[in-house]
């Protein structure tokens, strides 16, 4: 019978206590080096829950600095068109408590950062955001709770900027074929591919 962790000393028993440099990591507002940070990165992942429970996780890109630093506890993310299922904004009203992750290509620490987020329609805040001349129609606003760099760790064992790492596209199949497989819309993988790739792009910006 597989043993269950079920409470907080068990799982300490196990893990041991954190390093105080870890313990002791979490800060409650940005500094200048989560600033730089986020100014360079082009790419997070935001977590969201509904009210029910129900975990979500979304990525998130754009070009680097995509995201907006409001103030040292505020940070502005755009809503970019994408396939209107808007699982993220239809938990925030629902549920405020967000989390997300940064990361930045070539850096293998990451930033993180948890905290309130609601969504916001505000000409001047958006305005700043577009990307080649489009305008999002709305962002996310997260008010920082906590606010640290994880350590590298996780990236050095997964490689994830190694370029020798990268596998052969051939041996992963397009995103059409896998449409086709999952639930088979009717039509060929080429043609659900080619409407797929003209979406792409079509409809970035």
């Amino acid at each position: 019978m597989t043993e269950q962790i079920s409470d907080r000393t068990a799982l300490r028993d196990v893990v041991g206590e954190p390093m105080p440099l870890a313990a002791t990591k979490e800060m409650d507002r940005l500094d200048k080096h989560c600033r730089h940070f986020i100014s360079l990165s082009p790419f997070l992942c935001l977590s969201s829950m509904s009210a029910d429970g129900k975990a979500d996780v979304t990525p998130r890109g754009d070009p680097p600095g995509f995201v907006k630093v409001l103030d040292d506890r505020t940070v502005l993310i755009p809503d970019r068109r994408g396939n209107r299922r808007i699982d993220t904004m239809l938990n925030i009203l629902e549920q405020p408590s967000v989390a997300a992750i940064f990361f930045l290509p070539g850096v293998e620490e990451t930033l993180r950062l948890n905290g309130r987020a609601s969504i916001v329609r505000d000409a001047d805040l958006l305005a700043d955001m577009a990307v080649q001349s489009k305008v999002p129609e709305l962002a996310i606003r997260i008010e920082i709770d906590t606010v640290f760099f994880h350590c590298a760790k996780a990236l050095k064992r997964s490689r994830l900027w190694d370029p020798e790492t990268q596998i052969d596209r051939k041996d992963f199949p397009r995103y059409g074929q896998i449409v086709k497989d999952q639930r088979d819309p009717g039509g060929t993988a080429d043609e659900i591919e080619g409407v797929i790739q003209t979406n792409y792009r079509d409809e970035i910006y």
